[in-house]
């Protein structure tokens, strides 16, 4: 008989609706029995939706991790509480994803390291934009050293006026900054993962609260609280790792720019280069004439086959995350990369506050 992993879920706000929580719910070999949440109608919400019958529903916390049946839990809190809660539950025994950002700060993060190697349970975090099928891809050709050596990236995280104004999204205190360390920590993933590149020397950063007190802001989910908008619009970096490797992280949730791209890296190597504009674009030099490959990624041209149908990136996040808590295997998002990305976010944040470059033991 196939062993049932029971899950409880944390924070049921709009990622655990939008992400985990209907990813989990697609797989049989799991169970949502316990949901927590500050506003208890959430909670019993996702309770009724997503869990088990007879799934229970709390406010506290502290009290879901007291049922020992549960095995894995879910951290989809705002940023500030990814660490105390994510200590805890490891202490309690439970193996934790944590929705990305790791911390709000390289020490919080480091709490959580310190306690999934503590307590020998599996922790990872929540950078589902791995599992896309053009970065899937990218990844393998970057592995295989079709690129050479990887000299340069840019990770791109720009939108142009799509400013999230539910939540907590705005608060500084709550999340620990805006566009950079919500979208931008995904760019920034992706681009380290594909460089293997996990080694920071120095970083300089920039970070703009210009257009954050406008009124008439054509925003894509309507006109934000100029009041609330208390953290930057959009945010740079310019990064050097140890072995010479730059790395440029732009991001924005509000910018007068036309080219947009979000999630996304460019890579340049001593053998080929390569972005992932609408798929992935390999360009390189081939029997003496520029080229440039682009893999079909969606399935378009196969009779009887519809991509629509494949599993979508959370979807493949979640199973190979469970299957790692069952058979004992290894993560694929590990925490000891996650920090890295929280250093260095934490970093462009540091540099710009004091205008000077921050540099890495």
């Amino acid at each position: 008989m196939e062993r049932i992993v029971k899950i409880g879920i944390i924070g049921c706000g709009g990622i655990a609706n939008s992400k985990h929580m209907p990813a989990l719910k697609k797989m049989d070999d799991v169970q949502m029995v316990a949901f927590c949440d500050i506003v208890e109608e959430r909670a019993k919400k996702a309770a009724e939706e997503f869990g088990v019958e007879g799934a229970k529903y709390y406010t506290d916390y502290k009290e879901l991790l007291k049922d020992e049946s549960i095995e894995v839990v879910h951290v989809c809190t705002p940023n500030r509480e990814h660490s105390f809660i994510t200590v805890d539950a490891l202490e309690a025994g439970k193996h934790v994803m944590c929705e990305k950002p790791m911390a709000i700060n390289t020490e919080e993060a480091q709490k959580m390291l310190d306690a999934a190697k503590r307590t020998g349970k599996l922790l990872t975090i929540g950078y589902q934009n791995r599992f896309r099928p053009d970065s899937q891809y990218l990844k393998k050709a970057c592995d295989a050293g079709e690129l050479g050596e990887i000299y340069y990236g840019k990770a791109h995280a720009i939108r142009r006026r799509a400013v999230p104004t539910w939540g907590v999204f705005l608060n500084e205190y709550e999340q620990g900054g805006g566009p950079l360390i919500d979208i931008g920590t995904h760019a920034l993933d992706l681009t380290l993962w594909m460089m293997n590149n996990y080694e920071p020397k120095m970083v300089v950063g920039s970070v703009y609260k210009k257009l954050g007190k406008q009124t008439d802001t054509g925003n894509a989910w309507g006109d934000w609280d100029p009041d609330k908008f208390t953290v930057e619009d959009s945010a740079f970096g310019y990064i050097v790792m140890k072995n010479g490797a730059t790395i440029v992280l732009e991001s924005s949730w509000a910018l007068n720019t036309l080219d947009v791209d979000e999630a996304k890296t460019s890579l340049c190597g001593t053998l080929a280069g390569a972005d992932m504009k609408g798929g992935v674009r390999i360009n390189k030099v081939k029997y003496g004439k520029q080229v440039v490959e682009e893999p079909a990624l969606d399935g378009k041209g196969v009779a009887f086959f519809d991509a629509s149908n494949a599993p979508k990136p959370n979807e493949v996040e979640a199973r190979l995350w469970i299957d790692a808590v069952k058979n004992g295997g290894e993560v694929v998002v590990k925490p000891e990369q996650a920090i890295v990305v929280t250093r260095i976010l934490e970093a462009i944040y540091e540099s710009a506050k004091t205008g000077k470059a921050v540099y890495f033991d």
